[in-house]
Formats: structure tokens, C-alpha cells, sequence
């Protein structure tokens, strides 16, 4: 009896040393942008302009020679013009306190979700209509033709985006395989809330999902108030939803964009130098966070199968799947004239097609 707990910790323990190196990386992953550019750490003269900025992920370490590197990097390229202050760890509250506060002048920016920005700019959730996009090919080609357009139209409100992130593609955990529409009914799925998309793609498969804050869902699991969620792999094994599934889609259904944004007001204070300075490193800063989310989404896939998490293949040419892909375009239909407009989602069309004419391997990014 004693060997078989002494063997079952040394498990436990070869187990969250995989965990806690994935969970390091969530510490950084959102914070990477404030914590590259934060004027903290060492004693200075005080800088010309003080951007303050807000995060609700926790201070923490990704990489702490990386970005004790880049943090002071901005302070040190505009000549202490620019530093920034960061809070972290939610302490000025959720994204919507964030942006009161942001519209009250008491911030001047913050890293958000695409939940929180489509709050300034509807249209930003245009790139995360379900099964828009089959890979990261195709999700870097549009995005990047569109980012001028988007960043125009933040502008017009007043905001000036420091860098885009791809968060990675969301899949659906469950504690059955979902293989049919029938079983796909049955379950308790979590609706992001505050999130019209989410609710117009339910609607459209006549679903009637659970609005729930993210804090709520790990209790909301626990009592079985929910049963079902879309999450990418990482962010399931970083908030340990993991844990309270089985079962595992192999087929993505939209990926999630998120960025950093301030005030245009705070940036036109900026010098025209010190502007293009801080432009190139939260370029170069954004480049490499993408790179690091790709990679660690895969790490994750291996993390949850070892953990027991078993993966539902369904053929993307079955009735199922094609069921599926019809409720998204009713989605992406119902949307038009109010989150954007059709000239939008046609051009995004047209990119995807040109995308796949040049690359015409172009398929699903389908776990294995």
C-alpha cells in the first residue's frame, strides 16, 4: 500500500513539472506586452510622459532575463520621454473596469481580449467567426491585411493598438464525445458573457448555452452547472478546466485575437521618434509572443493526452461537421450591419480564397 502511494506522487510530481512550466508561460503570455515595455525596477529620473497601463493577468515570470531586457528597453530608446507604469493582476479590475477608468482618465491603456475591445470596435470579432479559418497560415495572411483597417478604426475612437496577439484556436471539451449534433444538445455549454458572437453562433445550432464570467467556470464545472467549453489547449490546462473533462474535439472552431491598446490622446504626446521607437519593439515583441503561444498550444495537446484527456475525431465531410459549418455561416450572416459591415466580411472572404489558391495544402489544424 505504501509503494503504490509513493508511486502515484512520484507520477503527481512528473506531472505538474510539465504543468507549472506551462503555467509559467500563462503568467507571461498575456503580460509579455506590459511587462516588455514597464519603466519598473531601479531608481530614475522621472520620465517626461507616464503612461499607465492595466492587465488582469498576475505579475509574474515567463522569461525574466527576457524581459528585464526588453522592459526598460522603451525608457532607454526614447531618453526617459516614455515610461510606463503597469498594474498588474487585476488590481484596477475587470476589462470593463478598465475601460471605465480608461474613459475617466485615470488609465491611459490595457491588454485585452477580444472581448473587451469589440466593447470600442464590434468589428475586431469579425476574424473569430467559427470555422473561418483552418490554420495559423490562414489566420496570419487575413490578419495581417486587415490589421490597417482595424487599427484605422481604433484610431477613429480614439486608440492606438501597440501590437495584435493570437491567442489560438479554440477547441470543445466535454465529458462525452461529441460525434453527433444529438449529443452535442445535450450538453451544458459555457457562453463567455457579454460575448454576442458566442451567442449568435449558439443560437444558430439552437443551443442555449450558460452565461458565465471565466472566474465562474472552474466552480460552475465542479457542480456540474456546465459541462461543456470551448477553450484553446493551453488556457485549459493553465486554469486546470482540464481536470473536469474527458473528452476532447480535434477539430478548431475560431482563433481568438487580443491586443494592447492606449489612448491616442497620452500617444500624441509622444515625439514622432520616440513613436517610431516604440512601435518597432512592440512589433518585435508581438512576433515572438505569437510564436511562443503556437508552441506552447502544441505542448499542451501532448500535456492533456499523458493527463488522460482523449481526443474526438469527426470527419470535417460528415453530417455533423457540415451542420456545424452552416450554423457558422448563419452566424456570420446575422452579424452584418452590426458588428460590421458585408464590404468587411467579403474582403476577408476574398483573402481566405486567395490564401488557399496559392496554398492549396491548406487544411483544418486538426489535432492528432
Amino acid at each position: 500500500m505504501l509503494k503504490f502511494h509513493w508511486d502515484n506522487l512520484i507520477k503527481g510530481w512528473q506531472f505538474m513539472k510539465k504543468y507549472m512550466s506551462i503555467f509559467l508561460v500563462f503568467i507571461g503570455l498575456e503580460i509579455v506586452f506590459a511587462a516588455s515595455i514597464s519603466g519598473e525596477g531601479g531608481q530614475r529620473e522621472k520620465p517626461k510622459i507616464l503612461i499607465k497601463i492595466a492587465t488582469v493577468a498576475p505579475k509574474g515570470s515567463y522569461s525574466m532575463n527576457l524581459l528585464e531586457k526588453l522592459r526598460d528597453e522603451i525608457r532607454s530608446k526614447t531618453n526617459n520621454e516614455v515610461a510606463w507604469k503597469v498594474y498588474w493582476g487585476g488590481v484596477q479590475g475587470d476589462e470593463n473596469n478598465v475601460l471605465r477608468k480608461i474613459r475617466l482618465k485615470q488609465l491611459h491603456g490595457g491588454v485585452f481580449s477580444s472581448i473587451g475591445l469589440s466593447q470600442i470596435v464590434p468589428a475586431v470579432r469579425i476574424t473569430e467567426i467559427p470555422y473561418l479559418f483552418r490554420n495559423y497560415g490562414e489566420v496570419v495572411y487575413v490578419r495581417n491585411k486587415i490589421e490597417d483597417t482595424m487599427n484605422k478604426l481604433f484610431e477613429d475612437k480614439g486608440f492606438i493598438v501597440l501590437g495584435w496577439t493570437s491567442i489560438g484556436f479554440i477547441y470543445s471539451f466535454s465529458m462525452e464525445p461529441i460525434t453527433s449534433f444529438e449529443i452535442m444538445k445535450k450538453q451544458k455549454w459555457w457562453l463567455p458573457k457579454g460575448d454576442p458572437l458566442s451567442i449568435a453562433y449558439f443560437k444558430s445550432l439552437d443551443i442555449t448555452p450558460i452565461p458565465l464570467s471565466i472566474t465562474d467556470v472552474m466552480t460552475s464545472l465542479s457542480t456540474n452547472l456546465i459541462n461543456g467549453v470551448g477553450i484553446t489547449p493551453f488556457f485549459a490546462l493553465a486554469f486546470r478546466w482540464h481536470a473536469r473533462f474527458k473528452y476532447m474535439s480535434d477539430f478548431p472552431t475560431c482563433n481568438i485575437v487580443g491586443a494592447m491598446i492606449i489612448t491616442k490622446k497620452i500617444w500624441d504626446k509622444v515625439s514622432p521618434k520616440s513613436q517610431k521607437f516604440i512601435r518597432e519593439i512592440s512589433m518585435r515583441n508581438q512576433l515572438s509572443l505569437n510564436r511562443i503561444i503556437r508552441r506552447t498550444n502544441r505542448n499542451s495537446v501532448k500535456i492533456l493526452k499523458e493527463a488522460g484527456i482523449k481526443i474526438v475525431h469527426v470527419d470535417p465531410k460528415g453530417k455533423f461537421k457540415q451542420y456545424c459549418f452552416a450554423a457558422a455561416k448563419r452566424t456570420r450572416e446575422s452579424l452584418i450591419g452590426k458588428y460590421y459591415p458585408r464590404d468587411l466580411l467579403n474582403k476577408i472572404l476574398v483573402w481566405l480564397e486567395e490564401y488557399r489558391k496559392k496554398h492549396p495544402e491548406s487544411a483544418y489544424e486538426i489535432i492528432k
